[in-house]
């Protein structure tokens, strides 16, 4: 019987995937893929460090949290 896919299925299976999906979106996919597959090995090889954020980044998260809840606030005193 022989293979299910030859090389010349797979190549005009590829250039189908490129024509359709163009070329910038494919490296789009492989980059966030890339970068996915490098934070699941981070994360597996520093399985025992805390999942609490860095300091600095959880005062910067807890200000932007205050200045949005400041300009809603001020949004609905304001007159009308």
């Amino acid at each position: 019987m022989g293979d299910l896919f030859s090389i010349q299925h797979l190549l005009l299976i590829l250039l189908i995937v490129v024509l359709i999906f163009g070329t910038k979106k494919l490296r789009n996919i492989g980059t966030d893929l890339g970068g996915a597959v490098k934070g699941f090995k981070e994360g597996m090889a520093g399985g025992a460090a805390s999942t609490e954020p860095a300091p600095e980044k959880k005062i910067l998260e807890e200000k932007t949290t205050i200045s949005q809840t400041a300009d809603v606030t001020t949004q609905e005193k304001t007159p009308s």
